[in-house]
């Protein structure tokens, strides 16, 4: 009998939980749907009696789904709905083999390749019947940058990191890319914001850029300041100086950090308050003309002793006459060391969508036009070319070193490297993946070791990628493409050799 009763007595304690618990529940339920219904009555009254939006005036409450969805819309577009070849401003077959590089995994697909070769523009490599064997190719040779510099830099690298600021980047973005420039033997541009201890923490070459606010090289009034200049030169690390005109994301107008990520330590950086906006100016309020760059070149030059060129987006070019008619006057010894060639498709900075969108030149007019003109005026040996702007896998390096590059850069190339997932917002300090944001909790998902890894791991296999076309035409290593190993699909179905296409170019 007490045996019994225990059983009972246990068996009401679970029914009393049980009915305990469905009370507890129930009680949730009307607390949670009771605030459902108020949040739904304040947006109502809200949508009703606003005058900025009419899909939420005129459809209150279901019309706040509308802003919802379209805020989403990229990233399902993304993930679900665009093809592989068809998603800008990198479509998922790009972003699949930057991914897969620098993670180390397999590369190849099968079945077919899922780019069109009607396409007009469509680039295709001409193989050779006689390719070069394994045994047979050789690593790219070194290029000398600045031979009439004390300092001259000289470099094997193909595939470099351009220009990304500390500040637009986050500190560990900063510290793995420049441990990952240091494994994979590449140079990392430092951006406009100044020389970062991050940047040298690695111990990569390094090439300083030199924005038109001078940040990191400017006195009390924001003009370039020497003295500076030469601390920042006395890094070792610090190959070379890169004056920058012009960016894609913008052409012709200056950049903006917004006063949230002006920090403490951003702002001493840089030398500018804390916690305000900091506003780059959208050219060199010194640099008027093409003999005033070169004034400018030469300054920065023999105070650092070190290669020194300058960074710009291509769009009127008669200038470039004149300032290479300017360097044959002052002698060989004047010219830029070299010259970065920035895409109108270029777009790591945040920018007004009317630059972004419609001004400048892509690389695929600007590039040969460069190196023709520097063929025409006798400087091609001089100044050396490097090339920026959604070159991001093998091919598109290729191509662009097939059209006269000495160098190329990526800067959102290495962002992928380093797990962007093109979330596009780079300029809310949102960033989910910890690259582009101050926020310490959401920087706490980029691991600098494993990251630093797989920078180096892309920009390993873009070489290999880069080589393997090069082997394919029949030459010895991606530096010797030419533009004879190219053709490119035109209008009418049937593709040109670019040697022909930009033979008169200029």
């Amino acid at each position: 009998m007490l045996k019994a009763g225990k059983i009972i007595s246990k068996g009401r304690c679970v029914s009393d939980f049980i009915i305990f618990s469905i009370d507890v529940f129930a009680s949730l339920f009307i607390v949670v749907f009771g605030c459902l219904i108020l949040l739904v009555i304040y947006f109502y009254i809200s949508d009703v009696t606003q005058s900025k939006q009419a899909i939420r005036k005129n459809y209150p409450v279901i019309g706040r789904f509308r802003y919802f969805f379209e805020r989403q819309g990229e990233f399902f577009r993304q993930y679900f709905f665009a093809m592989d070849r068809e998603e800008m401003p990198f479509n998922r077959a790009d972003r699949s083999w930057v991914y897969k590089a620098a993670k180390n995994v397999d590369r190849t697909t099968a079945f077919g390749s899922t780019q069109s070769l009607e396409v007009t523009g469509t680039v295709m490599f001409m193989n050779c019947a006689f390719p070069t064997l394994d045994e047979e190719a050789l690593e790219p040779s070194a290029v000398t940058l600045g031979p009439h510099c004390p300092n001259p830099y000289i470099t094997k690298s193909l595939f470099n990191i351009s220009g990304m600021s500390f500040g637009a980047l986050s500190k560990p973005a900063v510290r793995a890319l420049s441990q990952g420039a240091k494994l994979a033997g590449c140079w990392m541009n430092t951006g406009e914001g100044g020389l970062s201890p991050y940047h040298l923490e690695g111990g990569a070459d390094i090439v300083f850029q030199i924005g038109t606010a001078k940040y990191g090289v400017r006195d009390e009034q924001g003009k370039l300041s020497h003295e500076k200049l030469k601390q920042i030169a006395a890094h070792e690390q610090v190959k070379m100086f890169e004056i920058k005109m012009s960016q894609g994301a913008k052409p012709g107008k200056g950049g903006m950090l917004p006063g949230k990520k002006v920090t403490a330590e951003i702002a001493a950086i840089r030398g500018i308050p804390e916690g305000h906006d900091s506003i780059s100016p959208n050219g060199h309020p010194e640099v008027k003309n093409p003999a005033d760059l070169l004034d400018m070149i030469a300054a920065v030059r023999e105070t650092t002793g070190k290669p020194t060129g300058f960074k710009a987006v291509i769009g009127a070019y008669a200038w470039l006459e004149t300032l290479f008619a300017e360097i044959n006057h002052r002698g060989i010894a004047s010219a830029p060391d070299f010259i970065t060639i920035d895409s109108a498709d270029g777009g790591t900075g945040a920018a007004p969508q009317p630059l972004m969108d419609s001004v400048g030149l892509p690389l695929r007019e600007s590039l040969p036009l460069v190196v023709n003109m520097l063929e025409k005026h006798g400087l091609r040996e001089r100044v050396k070319v490097i090339a920026s702007g959604k070159l991001i896998v093998p091919s598109k390096v290729a191509w662009a070193l097939a059209l006269g590059a000495d160098f190329v850069v990526s800067a959102r190339g290495h962002m992928f490297a380093l797990g962007c997932i093109q979330a596009l917002q780079c300029n809310k300090d949102t960033c989910p993946t910890g690259i582009t944001t101050h926020n310490e909790r959401l920087q706490r998902g980029l691991d600098v070791a494993d990251k630093a890894q797989r920078v180096a791991n892309y920009n390993k296999y873009i070489h290999y990628g880069a080589g393997l076309i090069a082997h394919s035409c029949g030459v010895f290593s991606a530096r010797e493409l030419g533009r004879q190993h190219v053709r490119v699909v035109q209008e009418n179905g049937l593709s040109e050799p670019l040697d022909k296409m930009y033979e008169n170019y200029q």
